[in-house]
């Protein structure tokens, strides 16, 4: 056993020393977590609605049958009927305790559906926020930076490019360091 824990904790040392390495791929990582997590958070809401509903057709349910008790009771109190207008009062009262159950019930379904909504909005914006990120550090990556196509100096300055003719190293830790930095205050923002 101690053979595959040491293999498998170096698998995930050297895994989160190419994510550091490549904080793009770290991006893309936490933007599909979050792709899956709206994916659930949507598929919740559908599950919610379809009990919302179901709920809603067994109060109404309960609903036309204390209207039917209601009449009887009403008749059989009319009729003097009071062998059968007392129990049916008793069988009135039990649903209306089943019809009250049901709508609170109903009540703490819709605020779950409320709060899973929330959630989903919240995961969204937080996966475009990610994704725009894997975007900026796909393009930073390349080469091909916002900026790249202004008329600056110091972008064309010869002193700050490589040999090759390749991006300035230091600008390159630069990117790499923000795009980490970001990554964290993302990671911070989830975990909130």
């Amino acid at each position: 056993m101690g053979l595959f824990d040491d293999f498998g904790q170096f698998l995930e040392l050297r895994l989160e020393e190419f994510l550091r390495d490549n904080p793009h791929l770290e991006l893309m990582v936490l933007e599909e977590k979050l792709r899956d997590q709206e994916e659930e958070t949507l598929k919740l809401m559908t599950d919610l609605k379809v009990k919302e509903k179901a709920l809603q057709d067994e109060i109404l349910a309960i609903a036309q049958e204390i209207q039917l008790w209601h009449v009887r009771i009403e008749k059989a109190k009319a009729k003097g009927r009071v062998d059968l207008a007392e129990p049916a009062e008793v069988r009135e009262a039990d649903l209306l305790r089943e019809g009250n159950q049901k709508w609170g019930q109903l009540e703490m379904l819709k605020e779950r559906f409320q709060q899973t909504q929330e959630l989903q909005k919240k995961v969204e914006q937080r996966r475009k926020e990610v994704q725009r990120k894997v975007t900026e550090a796909q393009v930073n990556r390349t080469g091909n930076q916002v900026g790249a196509g202004s008329t600056s100096n110091w972008s064309k300055n010869p002193t700050y490019m490589n040999s090759s003719g390749g991006k300035d190293p230091l600008d390159q830790q630069f990117n790499r360091w923000e795009a980490e930095e970001e990554l964290e205050q993302l990671k911070r923002n989830l975990g909130k």
